[in-house]
């Protein structure tokens, strides 16, 4: 691996940083988004019995807020419940806006990688090509070792980037869809507890 390393030329040291980059994104943001973590199954639930039993106060509310994202929208919604249901649902969206610029972190960081990293493999062909031109301009082509050392680092900065590039794309737009999919649905249960508390809907079961 080293030895591929340093046949691709100086180019392989950026490639090498992004692919060390786009691996700890990667790692980071499939614990963080763990849908456990995000949105607990049975919080919306366990709120719920919270305010039938009055049991709903400020440091409930504050640890609410701190438990989780899907908390953080409730608590968020449950704050402005004496201005009625359209204030509720509209500071609803405002929190799930702020929950979605958490949740992307680093995610568009990982996406650049993504794309320039195939660029940089790009750009190690042409350069290994242009020193071939100049092998041969110099040297004619019967030296075969001076012209392979030119192709070799065209071609290996090539397949590194590809090789780098491609899972960080792919991961990319999971983790995107991902976002999209919690956020969309912790919404509609912190909407749906907003409707119970103003008799719209049946009572939320666990």
């Amino acid at each position: 691996m080293l030895e591929l390393v340093k046949a691709g030329g100086w180019l392989m040291f950026p490639i090498v940083l992004c692919s060390l980059g786009a691996f700890i994104i990667c790692v980071e943001r499939g614990w963080s988004l763990r849908r456990s973590q995000i949105a607990p199954k049975h919080l919306v639930a366990q709120v719920w019995g919270w305010i039938k039993n009055n049991q709903l106060d400020r440091n409930r509310l504050k640890m609410l807020k701190a438990s989780s994202p899907l908390g953080e929208i409730l608590a968020a919604g449950l704050v402005n419940h004496a201005h009625g249901r359209e204030t509720m649902k509209e500071s609803i969206k405002d929190a799930g806006a702020h929950a979605v610029l958490q949740l992307e972190r680093y995610l568009n960081t990982l996406g650049t990688i993504a794309q320039v990293t195939p660029l940089l493999g790009l750009l190690g062909t042409v350069i290994g090509m242009i020193d071939v031109f100049t092998v041969i301009t110099i040297l004619g082509t019967g030296d075969a070792n001076a012209l392979s050392k030119g192709i070799s680092e065209a071609l290996i900065t090539t397949a590194a980037g590809l090789t780098i590039g491609i899972p960080a794309l792919i991961f990319h737009r999971h983790y995107e869809r991902k976002v999209d999919e919690l956020v969309t649905e912790m919404e509609q249960e912190a909407l749906k507890m907003v409707e119970v508390m103003h008799g719209e809907r049946e009572t939320l079961r666990g």
